[in-house]
């Protein structure tokens, strides 16, 4: 079967009203991604982050009328119409290409992010089995990247975590490969609980090692180990929350920051942690250290 793609260059403000008013037009997916394809695996809390410059991705039934799509559009947006290209693409073709453009990736020492179809690289190695769909891309971005290097870097024999925003689960299913009892998943979006459910059970993770809740829901008990993979204005108003979730001596990584936000983010955590060192990346960072001992 094939599809006919619209791309527009839109600014996140206007996703939103876009991707209703193309669903409207008939789309059958809408997906967003930024100009360097990078993926968000852990967003917000029941939101869809956005990069500054994003490019969104309309598929439509192979029959669809070009010009009167764009006439309609065009007209729904008040005569204003963002850049666009249209595309026709061969189901088979578009698929496989993406699919071999996604390849395994490292991080850290032991851990590495398999595709689903593809063979582990190292067979003996930590190998977390993903199948992120077109909406993900075809690489990793660089705040779950540090997370997952932090992960790996981390003794997490027998401990337990919590993944708070948990999106895909892959912080906490990456956790538990690597040696962690427990996990706890949070998110606000039911959608990204089951994906996190599905994504456990591809990699054989046992129900009972991976609890998933909705925030109202759950458990109140601190575990030694917190991820959040959000963004910088949640994690500062969540301070207070994030740092009863972790018991004294414990650890905790922060990241979805950018690096002009480090010292808020620092303000915010200091009063309950010894903070390590910032670690940055193509302009995110990653926040991380241990609970004071005393209460």
């Amino acid at each position: 079967m094939s599809w006919l793609q619209l791309r527009l260059a839109i600014s996140p403000d206007q996703a939103s009203d876009l991707e209703d008013r193309l669903l409207e037009l008939g789309a059958v997916s809408v997906t967003f991604m930024d100009a360097e394809d990078q993926p968000i695996f852990e967003p917000d809390l029941g939101t869809t982050p956005l990069w500054s410059n994003t490019h969104l991705l309309a598929l439509f039934e192979a029959n669809t009328d070009p010009d009167a799509l764009i006439s309609h559009l065009t007209l729904l947006c008040g005569g204003q119409l963002p850049d666009y290209s249209l595309e026709q693409l061969e189901d088979q073709d578009w698929e496989r290409s993406w699919m071999d453009n996604f390849q395994p990736m490292r991080f850290g020492q032991r851990l590495w992010i398999v595709p689903s179809w593809h063979q582990a690289p190292e067979p003996e190695a930590v190998n977390l089995l993903l199948d992120p769909g077109l909406a993900f891309g075809t690489g990793t971005h660089p705040t779950t990247a540090l997370c997952l290097e932090w992960l790996d870097s981390e003794p997490l024999t027998g401990k337990t975590l919590i993944d708070f925003g948990c999106g895909s689960g892959i912080l906490a299913i990456a956790a538990l490969l690597l040696g962690a009892g427990q996990a706890i998943g949070t998110d606000i979006d039911p959608q990204a609980l089951e994906a996190s459910r599905d994504n456990a059970q591809r990699n054989g993770i046992a129900d009972q090692r991976f609890s998933l809740y909705l925030p109202e829901a759950m458990p109140s008990q601190p575990a030694e180990v917190l991820v959040a993979n959000i963004l910088a204005g949640p994690l500062v108003s969540l301070a207070p929350q994030l740092a009863s979730l972790v018991l004294p001596g414990g650890r905790i990584a922060l990241s979805g920051i950018l690096a002009e936000q480090t010292d808020e983010i620092l303000a915010a955590y200091r009063p309950w942690f010894n903070l390590d060192p910032v670690t940055e990346r193509d302009g995110w960072i990653r926040v991380s250290g241990a609970r004071h001992l005393a209460a």
